[in-house]
Parts: C-alpha cells; sequence; structure tokens
C-alpha cells in the first residue's frame, strides 16, 4: 500500500496488533507485536527481490539443518520475519555451524541455478538481479550466469576496463579444468558474507538475507572467506568433518569468489573489479 510504514504492514500481514515500532535503517525497522513479540520488518524496492527472500528463507528451513528466521507474511513491497536476538560466536558453535553448513549443503537442488520453490526466476543477490537458470554443467553454467553477466555489466558501467575484460573471459574459459571434481548441486545460501551470518544470545548461528539456489559448496565457503567470519578455521573444520572438501578446495577458492566480487563491482565500485582481475590472474596462474 502507497504511504504505509513497517508498523502497518507488520500488522496488516501478521494479523496482530502492533504496539511499538523501532526504525534500524531506511529499508529495516523492528515492530513489536501486542504479546510482546519483536518481528523484523524489511521494505523491498522490487517485488522479486522480496518474493526472492522469502522463498530462500523458506528452502533452506525446510531442509531442517540450518537456523533461519520464520516468516510471518510478506507481499511485493514487505517481509517480516523472526527478529534474532543478537549474542557472540563462540569456537564450539561455529564447529557445529561448520557441521549444519554441510548438512544444509547436501540437502542438494534440482540443478545449478535451480531457484527455491515458489522462488522467482529473477532473483536478486543484494541489491544486484540476479537470473535462476538451470544448468547441469557447474563449469559452463558458473560461466554463462554467474560471471559473465556481471563482467559485462562492469565493462559496461566503466567500472571494469574492456582492455581488461579477457582476463576474466580467460578464466571463464578454462573452467573445465580448473573447476576441481565433479559436485553434486548444492543448496546454496548464495549470499554467506559475514553479515549475513547472525549469532544469537545462545552462540547459534542463524543465517538471513539468502540469494539461495542451487550452485556449488565451495562457493558458499569462498564467500565466507571474502569479507571473513568469526572463528572461520573452526567453522571449516566442523564442515570438514560432516563433509570432506575435495582436494585442493583452497586453491579454488579465488574461483569461486569471482561472482561475489563482480557483483560488488557493479553495486559499489571499482576497488572490487581490482579485486576480481586479482583473483581471475591468480586463477590462470594455477
Amino acid at each position: 500500500m502507497t504511504g504505509e510504514g513497517p508498523g502497518a504492514a507488520a500488522g496488516r500481514l501478521t494479523g496482530r496488533p502492533v504496539t511499538g515500532e523501532r526504525a534500524m535503517s531506511g529499508a529495516l525497522a523492528e515492530v513489536t507485536l501486542d504479546g510482546g513479540q519483536v518481528v523484523m520488518v524489511k521494505r523491498g524496492d522490487d517485488p522479486g527481490a522480496v518474493e526472492a527472500e522469502a522463498a530462500g528463507l523458506r528452502w533452506l528451513a525446510d531442509s531442517g539443518t540450518v537456523r533461519v528466521p520464520a516468516v510471518h507474511g510478506f507481499d511485493p513491497r514487505w517481509l517480516v520475519t523472526d527478529r534474532v536476538p543478537s549474542g557472540r560466536p563462540g569456537a564450539g558453535a561455529a564447529v557445529r555451524f561448520g557441521r549444519e553448513l554441510a548438512a544444509l549443503h547436501a540437502s542438494g537442488a534440482p540443478a545449478f541455478g535451480a531457484p527455491p520453490p515458489g522462488g522467482p526466476k529473477d532473483a536478486y543477490i543484494g541489491a544486484a538481479p540476479m537470473r535462476n537458470v538451470t544448468g547441469e554443467d557447474w563449469p559452463r553454467w558458473y560461466a554463462e550466469h554467474r560471471v559473465l553477466p556481471y563482467l559485462r555489466r562492469a565493462v559496461d558501467d566503466g567500472t571494469v576496463r574492456a582492455s581488461e575484460a579477457p582476463a576474466i573471459e580467460r578464466v571463464c574459459e578454462r573452467l573445465p579444468d580448473l573447476a576441481g571434481p565433479a559436485e553434486p548441486p548444492a543448496r546454496l545460501h548464495g549470499d554467506l558474507w559475514n553479515g549475513n551470518v547472525l549469532w544469537d544470545a545462545d552462540g547459534q548461528a542463524w543465517l538471513i538475507d539468502p540469494a539461495a539456489h542451487g550452485g556449488h559448496r565451495e562457493t558458499d565457503l569462498a564467500m565466507l572467506h571474502l569479507f571473513g567470519c568469526p572463528h572461520l578455521d573452526r567453522v571449516l573444520e566442523g564442515y570438514q568433518e560432516a563433509a570432506p572438501l575435495s582436494e585442493g578446495w583452497p586453491d579454488r577458492i579465488g574461483l569461486h569468489q569471482l561472482f561475489p566480487l563482480l557483483v560488488h563491482a557493479v553495486l559499489f565500485g571499482r576497488g572490487y573489479a581490482e579485486r576480481a582481475l586479482a583473483a581471475a590472474r591468480a586463477a590462470s596462474a594455477t
């Protein structure tokens, strides 16, 4: 509804009276419902973004492996979910999170690029459009639908110079040789940077803001490496205990980071383009 605020949206979508509201940012608010329950209310600028996030949260929850906020309601503009009480991560909880993440990936997806059930093909990663086109061959799919679309846009925007693009294009051509052993499609969070991992009052990890789709499990782990994660070594310890990664996976981290780095180049500029180019050159040297 035009002019509707987060409190009114929460009341309408949950069917419960609202007793309080606190703005967190331009697009996010905490709303207290009658009875004291606090929910997060997020405004989306594009209907596809809200629909994709709601479907992604439900798909992750359906795996029964990781903690995600419950969805209480959504429409083309608003999403209402549980609030995660804030806490501090611990080393033991990080190991458990690693095991849970491995189980999430193992729950699988119908194909690379498969959207969550009920989710749109035209989804988002952060504020950038992300098209969920399916494929059976990961190297080809990753190049065509995750790396090259953002490279083309970055070149069109002038963030990556036309003379620099071949460095990334050559990596895409070599992906069948660089990708390592074939893996089945994993159920990915899809935007697993540190800010989308919350730790509750008991120190347990919760995942928010997914760009969920079927993909390669090493991509989620590469995202965690990109901006750091508390106790990342312990997260990886738990992951490896539950589902050992294929030999040589650390050498492929930069390869899997090409996608998020180019997304960030499109959204935030030249610094990320330079990091993407450095990752491509390092991958070409292997």
